[in-house]
């Protein structure tokens, strides 16, 4: 049964202390891990890597369904909708942490979105399928290492976490399969990373390739030209490519009538809100919450 919104948890859900307020978590995973949470949801300003050693199922992120299989890991963003659908002896490791818990000694605040795997706006999270046992077993001692420092109360843990952090996601990263693209860090692929992150902030408000260039302190037409020089693709392209996205999300996990979604989105009305979404992808809002649906 679809609800009026779709759940969106703090990373404070899945603390078993539930008296403790955490910015990280690092444990093992089962199916007999239950935190009272429904599926499918969404989290708010954290983050979550699954290492998946064992089991099978299915795990969909944004309409997106990914095989589980042994060894497999995923790389959640906050606002990503998934749900688990998962065999009895699933296991494996799981960290989630917060944005400001990864950043709290680090001088540049553009690092976690930096990482290839974090707000990607192709509407595709792929997990990382492992097959070398080297590298498997690297990750698997890094997680149990995490664990067991989150386990205990010596001195500095927090730090040592980070580091444990630090780590899993450089593996990540190295593994990861869109990060045999190009990754020249020269000024106009950093304003595009930036451009990416504020759509992701801002997607809600629909602001103009104009909003955006004011908020980056940069004219429409330098915006426009870097953008397409470094991806391929508008400016326009990638803000419709993420609104669409969140109409797609709210369409199908939520029962907010059409016109409501359009005021959500900040559409002038609903009219033009049908017309836009008909336009991106060749369905009215109605026809895409119907599909599949008999």
């Amino acid at each position: 049964m679809k609800q009026h919104d779709i759940p969106v948890y703090s990373i404070d859900r899945f603390n078993r202390q539930a008296e403790k307020a955490i910015q990280y978590q690092a444990e093992l995973f089962d199916i007999n891990r239950n935190f009272k949470v429904s599926y499918p949801h969404r989290h708010d300003d954290f983050y979550e890597i699954l290492f998946l050693t064992q089991g099978e199922g299915i795990h969909t992120i944004d309409f997106q369904q990914y095989a589980i299989r042994p060894n497999t890991i995923f790389i959640l963003s906050p606002g990503q909708i998934h749900e688990l659908a998962l065999s009895e002896d699933v296991q494996g490791y799981i960290i989630l942490f917060t944005s400001s818990f990864y950043h709290f000694n680090k001088t540049d605040p553009h690092k976690l979105f930096e990482l290839p795997f974090f707000y990607n706006l192709s509407q595709e999270t792929p997990p990382i399928y492992l097959d070398n046992a080297e590298c498997i077993q690297t990750l698997t001692n890094l997680f149990r290492e995490a664990i067991s420092e989150n386990k205990q109360y010596l001195s500095d843990k927090d730090e040592a976490i980070r580091a444990l952090l630090d780590l899993i996601l450089i593996q990540c990263k190295r593994i990861y399969p869109l990060s045999q693209q190009d990754e020249k860090t020269n000024k106009g692929k950093i304003m595009v990373k930036r451009f990416k992150q504020l759509i992701e902030e801002k997607c809600k408000e629909n602001l103009s390739v104009k909003d955006y260039a004011n908020l980056l302190a940069i004219s429409p037409n330098y915006l426009s030209e870097t953008v397409k020089s470094v991806t391929g693709r508008t400016s326009t392209d990638l803000i419709n490519d993420r609104m669409i996205l969140e109409i797609k999300r709210l369409l199908k996990h939520t029962d907010m009538g059409i016109s409501e979604i359009a005021y959500s989105l900040n559409f002038a009305d609903q009219s033009y809100f049908s017309k836009y979404f008909k336009k991106l992808t060749g369905l009215s809002p109605l026809e895409f919450r119907n599909e599949g649906a008999h």
